[in-house]
């Protein structure tokens, strides 16, 4: 079997480029691999560390090589970027992710498995049917204010609306009959949603971490489903605030001279998450004054100082450090701190 020290793969989606080193101070081994050639190329070298980035396909491949022995790591691809040289092309995405991975501050995406990635790939589906829903809803508004037809938001709204358009006498037929399809294909999608919502939370269910997490106010089982699925090990995060960082959720910083200057969040990492956090949050502060306890003490402190929409950002940041916690410990959340009054 061939050694080596590492392999840094560009991955494609029929041609892949290797980047292999037998030591430190040799030359590269480069292969330019088909699907059926990667399998062959990685099944004849020694186990060793192989990275790529974590992008498309790169969890599949990551098993995949797992499977044959192999130690992989996935690396963000902003954090490639700095490693390649002039004149970007396959051969050298592949070097600069041999030598990314080489470094020893360098970071790496957690694996997911197929499980995580199916309960992701339906948070996904249902994301898309909703803006497939509101884009609709839009529509259907748009189209009627030119005849006249207005309605208030919300659902209740589109349906008063779609309602007021096919009892309008003087609205054209053709205009019915595109009015029906909407409203068809609306109604469409809400079943299709609600199906999605069932499957997701009967996976949660079947999930100890979800269980817990689901406990924690502002969460529930959609968003400690997601939360699960997408860090499969929290102890890839050093601390909450390092998980409340991969979301996106700390401020952002302009420091220099030895002076802290601290800005708006940084709004980096899973996006998904964290707008998932916020609103769940969102609708908590609602609430917030029906309970007692430490955190609602915090908020109800905050609320002196913050705007609602800073305190919800504020509350998501102290929540994902909650779930850090949780899912790191095996812990229950504590109703005693977040409790009815």
């Amino acid at each position: 079997m061939k050694q080596f020290i590492r392999i840094g793969v560009d991955l494609a989606k029929n041609a892949f480029q290797v980047h292999a080193l037998e030591r430190e101070d040799g030359s590269a081994v480069t292969r330019k691999l088909s699907r059926t050639k990667m399998f062959e190329f990685f099944s004849r070298a020694a186990p060793c560390r192989v990275g790529m980035e974590a992008c498309g396909s790169a969890h599949y491949w990551a098993r995949e090589l797992r499977a044959m022995g192999h130690a992989v790591v996935l690396i963000p691809p902003s954090y490639v970027k700095p490693y390649v040289k002039r004149g970007k092309n396959d051969a050298a995405d592949a070097a600069a992710i041999c030598e990314a991975m080489s470094r020893p501050e360098m970071r790496f995406a957690p694996i997911k498995s197929a499980d995580q990635q199916a309960v992701l790939m339906l948070h996904k589906t249902r994301e898309l049917l909703i803006k497939q829903r509101t884009m609709s809803v839009n529509a259907l508004r748009g189209h009627l204010l030119e005849f006249g037809l207005v309605a208030v938001r919300g659902r209740s709204g589109v349906e008063g609306l779609i309602a007021l358009a096919l009892e309008d006498g003087e609205l054209p037929q053709e205009a019915r009959d595109a009015v029906r399809l909407l409203a068809s294909h609306l109604e469409g999608l809400d079943t299709k949603i609600d199906a999605v919502e069932a499957t997701i939370a009967k996976a949660s269910a079947q999930n100890p971490i979800c269980r817990l997490l689901d406990a924690v106010p502002g969460v529930g089982p959609l968003i400690a489903s997601a939360i699960a699925a997408s860090v499969p090990d929290p102890g890839v995060f050093r601390s909450g605030r390092d998980f409340a960082a991969f979301l996106g959720l700390t401020p952002s910083q302009d420091s220099t001279g030895g002076k802290t200057k601290l800005g708006p969040i940084t709004k980096k990492g899973d996006r998904y998450l964290r707008k998932s956090l916020v609103i769940g949050c969102t609708a908590t502060l609602r609430v917030a004054h029906k309970r007692k306890g430490s955190l609602a003490e915090w908020i109800a402190r905050l609320r002196t100082k913050k705007s609602e929409r800073d305190l919800s950002v504020a509350l998501a940041n102290k929540l994902a450090r909650i779930c850090w916690a949780i899912m790191s410990t095996g812990e229950a959340f504590r109703t005693e701190i977040y409790a009815k009054a």
